[in-house]
């Protein structure tokens, strides 16, 4: 079925104005109000507050924890992150994750993908969710296993009535606390949900237009830190779009991933269960791949007098890799293999005996070993096709 154009579908009214009230009393009401009565520290610490319990109810709970399934959370964590998501007033979270499926599976797909950036900034960004386009239709076919978790169902069930209710009477019951009801809602009530509504639909929309693909170009979904900054660390998003299960979208130590270390703590006090982590050797041969694809890309289109040779050293470094899969896919068969004798002897109790069990601790330190090696061996490579790129440009700029 071909997609509907961008401005021929229905048009949702509901969700129409209520994005521009919003917007307009955002844009204008508050400003206005604050130059004519003002607001003060505790309203502006209360509505920052509230847009970060929001959005990284949003991050770790509707995306990474129920989208995703990259972590299982504890019941109490699972409500905190449900109603705080229903506060951020995105549409429920069986709504939100079927379609966030929806679009992982369908990725740059116009005519599936909900939220396709091959349509345009305004489409990916909110334009969606302002008509009733085809591929936007909810279908929860994808999310059977959500449909049997008892909050995902009651929030489900009552969204409207708990959105509602959560987004009036919260901010009231903070300004009636703090004696200046219309400014407290104006900034909770208002501007908290224009900041956290925009700060997760840029995941949609800048996270797959700026930014670099160091794991893939398959897909339009972009790595950039400043998007990151501002959406609480999703916008590391062409390593998450590449290893979606992953719980983290930063995973390297120093990236700004807040909603990782959130649930790296919550792990921590018996909060957060079974994190999800591709392993350190598959993120590297992703990269590397996108090394050499990259390198052959520049080699098409340089005219250097000693192309071959660059060619030939690119073919040597290419076979290098191709041997260290290959040992590595047989490494990981022989683990394999390895942990499920142990468990059918242990079961057996074969393993009653002290050498025998030291005898398995002893062949799963070697397999671990050997995997690390391995690992050093293409973060080695890693740093040579680095080298191997800038000596290529340097030469290019010379021979210019």
């Amino acid at each position: 079925m071909k997609e509907t154009p961008n401005h021929s579908a229905p048009l949702l009214w509901v969700t129409t104005l209520m994005f521009s009230i919003t917007f307009l009393v955002a844009a204008v009401g508050v400003p206005v109000y604050g130059m004519t009565h003002g607001f003060d520290f505790s309203q502006w610490m209360m509505m920052l507050t509230t847009v970060a319990l929001c959005g990284i109810s949003i991050t770790a709970g509707y995306h990474r924890l129920w989208s995703h399934n990259a972590y299982n959370g504890h019941f109490l964590i699972r409500l905190f992150f449900a109603f705080w998501g229903t506060h951020a007033l995105q549409n429920s979270i069986l709504v939100w994750a079927s379609g966030h499926r929806r679009h992982h599976r369908h990725i740059d797909d116009n005519d599936k993908d909900p939220y396709s950036i091959k349509r345009g900034f305004w489409f990916a960004h909110i334009g969606w969710m302002l008509r009733a386009y085809p591929s936007g239709e909810e279908d929860f076919s994808n999310a059977k296993d959500l449909m049997k978790d008892p909050i995902v169902a009651f929030q489900h069930k009552h969204y409207v009535l708990l959105a509602l209710s959560s987004n009036i009477l919260l901010p009231l019951l903070l300004g009636v606390i703090h004696g200046d009801i219309v400014g407290t809602m104006l900034l909770v009530g208002v501007l908290r949900i224009v900041i956290t509504h925009h700060t997760t639909f840029f995941i949609n929309s800048l996270a797959h237009m700026w930014g670099k693909q160091p794991y893939t170009d398959t897909n339009t979904a972009k790595d950039s830190p400043l998007i990151a900054l501002l959406t609480y660390g999703e916008g590391y998003h062409n390593f998450h779009h590449h290893f979606q299960t992953d719980y983290r979208n930063g995973v390297r130590w120093w990236q700004f991933d807040p909603t990782k270390w959130l649930i790296s703590g919550l792990s921590w006090v018996g909060l957060a269960s079974d994190l999800r982590r591709i392993p350190t050797f598959k993120i590297r041969e992703a990269q590397i791949k996108m090394q050499f694809s990259q390198a052959s890309q520049q080699l098409e289109s340089s005219h250097l007098a000693n192309l071959e040779a660059w060619k030939s050293s690119l073919e040597k470094e290419y076979e290098e890799f191709l041997v260290t899969l290959s040992e590595w896919t047989a490494l990981r068969s022989e683990w394999y293999q390895t942990k499920r004798q142990s468990l059918q002897d242990a079961l057996q109790g074969a393993l009653q005996g002290k050498k025998e069990a030291l005898q398995f601790k002893w062949e799963f330190a070697a397999v671990t070993t050997r995997f690390k090696e391995m690992e050093y061996t293409l973060k080695m490579q890693q740093k040579r096709l680095k080298l191997y790129t800038l000596n290529f440009q340097a030469a290019g700029l010379q021979t210019a």
